[in-house]
């Protein structure tokens, strides 16, 4: 479902630029019946709202004027079904609007969702959690809901508006003046009011992020706030911000009050107007009472759907906003995509085809390659050029942001090069699909990362058919089964979110295991021992080393001592690889290999002390 309405939103986005809602289109022809439905359904009862002033006034013209019971039985007959018929019109709509609602928000969601899973890490690189969250989540929330509940009620107030003018100036012209003359004034207090109130509501909004942020803050940094005393600090902060939430909301209070007071007052002026005239009318006899009634009635119940008009437009106005930000993430292109060709014959990220999959060895070579990133101005790499044999192991050092990830960032194609090539098995990895890279690579990160769930389900994220065995050599081997062995469930432990339950070098040793499990020919370690101890550091090193061979390996290494044995240490500085060699061969030339690793050797002889 989410491809498909992805496929369409692609097609209509340059018709769409012109009108930001109609963005929102792809999304509700997928349910144009139940749309449909709705709008139907809500205008009937609109227009049986506004007809049922007519049985009133028959009512009073024919049995209580006329002081007889004649034709009742048909009458209430008549009434009440137009009652059920008001009833069972009202909960369709009702219905359907709430599945629009579900179904459109669940699908754009999706679409969101799907979309961001093929998007390259440049992406996530340059945009924050937040703004993203705020995209699949706040945006969708507010389309969804004014596509389906504004327009429901749209839909009834424009209804009952149009009816009642047109009843009331088939009765009576003249008198029907007396309210329409109202319309446009209460028309125009809304608009104004409605901008004012757009603002002020935004006001309070920002503020109260604000003050969700100041309250984060004040929870999670509360060690770094205590051992720094500065907690009257936070907290005259956090009063200045909720003092002005105070002030703000009080404003949108006033403002929203006068705005409902001068709403009720331009009714009571409406019947005013209908009860004068009206009732010079009656004395006339130009009317009967029975009419005079039905002006009251709208007279009284036409200017809330005015208001609610003005309200509804204004939210359209508003979503527009909404949905040119969840189009443009939809529009989005990854730096990182397959050819149509290749993802005919591999299948892309959510329809893999496995059967056409070659196996992947592990010879990697950077053929003249350059690049840089695509939020960057300068090269990190120029005329690249190295091979790494299947088997290798090739180890990445330098100091803290001197960019040893450039390497395998390419290798990995979480970037593609800006000229050259990287080749993969001796063919350019750009004629193999992602996925099928990815699944032959496990990544060890710095910040080790678990999904909610249990030990269990996360292991298996590294091969989802691992029987017992599998798991318990996997855990075994870089000994993380003591971890499970004292965890009250074993495997069906939960983690919590972001495996919070465990320690870090806990949740480091879990991820080992997960990577290992998936048997990948080339292993990424990307200073994967920094948070563990290093008693467990040199257990994982054995197990790292035999379970390395013949597979390649690229380390980004904290500890130089843990890359001695490297087939290749290469050195970065600055974005750019300055050295290049074996460990002995990089002391022996006294360059900046061997200035780091004498910093570093009398670092942790100092600790020891």
């Amino acid at each position: 479902m989410a491809d498909k309405i992805k496929a369409k939103a692609g097609k209509k986005a340059n018709k769409a630029r012109f009108f930001g809602l109609s963005k929102l289109w792809p999304f509700l022809t997928v349910y144009k019946k139940m749309f449909l439905s709705m709008i139907v359904c809500v205008i009937l009862v609109g227009i049986f709202n506004t007809i049922m002033p007519l049985f009133q006034r028959y009512a009073f013209d024919h049995f209580i004027a006329e002081e007889t019971l004649g034709g009742i039985v048909p009458f209430v007959l008549l009434y009440v079904l137009c009652l059920l018929l008001t009833m069972v019109l009202d909960f369709i709509a009702s219905y359907n609007c709430c599945k629009l609602e579900m179904y459109v928000l669940r699908d754009m969601r999706r679409a969101a969702f799907n979309h961001l899973q093929t998007l390259s890490v440049s992406y996530f690189n340059t945009n924050s959690v937040g703004k993203i969250h705020a995209r699949v989540m706040s945006d969708t929330s507010n389309i969804s809901s004014i596509i389906s509940w504004d327009v429901y009620q749209g839909g009834w107030n424009l209804t009952y508006i149009l009816s009642a003018v047109v009843i009331m100036l088939v009765l009576n012209p003249l008198l029907a003046l007396c309210v329409i003359v109202i319309i446009p004034l209460v028309a125009v207090v809304s608009c104004y009011f409605q901008r004012k109130l757009t603002v002020l509501n935004r006001r309070v909004r920002e503020i109260n992020s604000e003050i969700t942020g100041g309250f984060n803050e004040g929870i999670t940094g509360v060690e770094t706030a205590k051992t720094l005393a500065v907690e009257d600090k936070l907290d005259r902060s956090f009063f200045d911000s909720t003092d002005r939430m105070r002030r703000q909301a009080t404003r949108l209070g006033h403002h929203r009050s006068l705005f409902y007071t001068i709403i009720a007052f331009a009714s009571s002026v409406a019947l005013a107007l209908v009860l004068w005239y009206g009732g010079v009318l009656t004395m006339d006899a130009v009317i009967e009472l029975g009419t005079l009634t039905v002006f009251m009635t709208y007279a009284q119940g036409i200017m809330s759907p005015v208001q609610w008009s003005v309200d509804a437009i204004a939210d359209m106005i508003t979503v527009k906003v909404n949905a040119e930000r969840l189009s443009t993430l939809l529009e989005t292109k990854s730096d990182v995509s397959d050819t149509p060709e290749v993802v005919e014959k591999y299948g892309d990220t959510f329809h893999p085809k496995r059967e056409n999959w070659e196996p992947l060895y592990g010879d990697v070579e950077f053929r003249d390659v350059t690049f840089k990133y695509p939020d960057g101005e300068e090269y990190v790499l120029e005329h690249f050029n190295l091979k790494v044999p299947q088997g290798t192991n090739v180890a990445i050092v330098g100091e803290t942001g001197a960019g040893k990830s450039t390497l395998v960032n390419l290798v990995c194609r979480f970037f593609e090069p800006t000229e050259g090539r990287v080749l993969i098995d001796g063919r350019d990895a750009r004629e193999r699909s992602v996925q099928w890279l990815h699944s032959h690579i496990g990544y060890v990160l710095q910040t080790p990362h678990l999904f909610s769930g249990t030990v269990r389900e996360n292991l298996l994220y590294g091969k989802e058919d691992a029987t017992q065995e599998e798991l318990d050599a996997a855990v075994k081997s870089v000994n993380a089964d003591r971890i499970i062995a004292r965890l009250e469930n074993g495997y069906d432990s939960r983690v919590g979110e972001g495996g919070n339950t465990l320690s870090t070098g806990e949740k480091q040793l879990l991820s080992f295991a997960r990577a290992i499990l998936a048997d990948p020919a080339i292993f990424v370690l990307d200073e994967a021992t920094s948070s563990i101890d290093t008693l467990t550091e040199r257990l994982i090193q054995d197990a790292i080393e035999k379970l390395m061979k013949g597979r390649t390996s690229f380390i980004i290494a904290h500890r130089l001592s843990t890359i001695r044995s490297a087939d290749i240490i290469l050195v970065v500085e600055n974005g750019k690889i300055v050295e290049r060699g074996k460990h002995d061969e990089l002391l022996h030339a006294r360059g900046r290999y061997y200035n780091l690793y004498i910093k570093q050797f009398r670092e942790e002889k100092v600790k020891s002390i």
